[in-house]
């Protein structure tokens, strides 16, 4: 699995909630963001996480051979979509892989809503 790292001393099982809280964090330090957003709507609802609940804005999949980030996140109004998208995306991937030493498979971007800053 990826998130086991085996070592000559043992085995490290990095849990879901620990790469879910260090890819909120380098999202949350990318331009243009405006926070990250549960995944869970309802009523239409849409409230920003803040920084102790940025895990829930992260959906992780682990799998035998794959780890799939998932960040539902809201956009500032009038910057570019793609160029914060993007740049999220370089960003989580850097900061799993230094942080962690787990390199993503895919890293996918949920914009859930635009907003004024």
């Amino acid at each position: 699995m990826k998130n086991l790292i085996k070592t000559p001393l043992g085995t490290i099982n990095i849990t879901r909630e620990v790469i879910a809280v260090v890819a909120g964090n380098a999202a949350v330090e990318c331009y243009g963001l405006v926070g990250m957003v549960s995944q869970k709507m309802s009523d239409g609802i849409i409230e920003l996480l803040g920084r102790d609940n940025l895990g829930k804005g992260v959906e992780v999949h682990i799998d035998e051979n794959n780890l799939i980030v998932d960040l539902y996140i809201a956009v500032q109004y009038g910057i570019k979509i793609s160029e914060v998208a993007h740049n999220v995306i370089e960003k989580v991937h850097y900061n799993l892989n230094k942080y962690l030493g787990i390199v993503p498979d895919k890293v996918n971007v949920i914009v859930k809503t635009v907003r004024v800053k």
